[in-house]
């Protein structure tokens, strides 16, 4: 499995998503953390005041890709594992360390070490850490 170096485009996202945090922060008071933003509209923790700027957040995600295509022509290349259970694992981890870790990479690792916070930083060393020891031993050990 090979993946595309794309600097430029790496960099602009990087800094839409930065700015998207910030915004947040300055017009409601929230982190932009993706679990926290999903949790706040899911029963059974509804939170209506929440509730409307959280569904504009997250149809803003879900809108990006067809943004991008209206913009470039084309849709982004994306790599993913035809090997299921591998993935069902993965997203089990996920979803496991998102709740051990009280958020998620969004929230730890843009809003969280942007802030400062002792905790976030911890969090996303972790998780970085556990990223880096994973791709390893499954593109160079296993091979999958």
């Amino acid at each position: 499995m090979e993946t595309q170096f794309t600097p430029l485009t790496s960099l602009v996202g990087g800094a839409l998503i930065g700015f998207s945090a910030v915004i947040l922060m300055i017009s409601h008071g929230c982190i932009a953390g993706i679990s926290g933003i999903i949790s706040r509209i899911l029963p059974p923790s509804i939170d209506r005041i929440e509730l409307p700027q959280s569904l504009i957040f997250i149809i803003g995600l879900l809108l990006s890709a067809p943004l991008w295509f209206l913009i470039q022509g084309e849709i982004p290349v994306q790599v993913v594992s035809d090997n299921y259970i591998l993935l069902g694992i993965a997203g089990l981890f996920v979803g496991f360390g998102s709740v051990l870790g009280n958020g998620c990479t969004s929230g730890h690792g843009v809003c969280g070490i942007s802030r400062i916070s002792g905790r976030s930083i911890v969090a996303t060393g972790t998780f970085m850490t556990t990223a880096f020891v994973t791709v390893l031993v499954l593109r160079h050990v296993v091979g999958g």
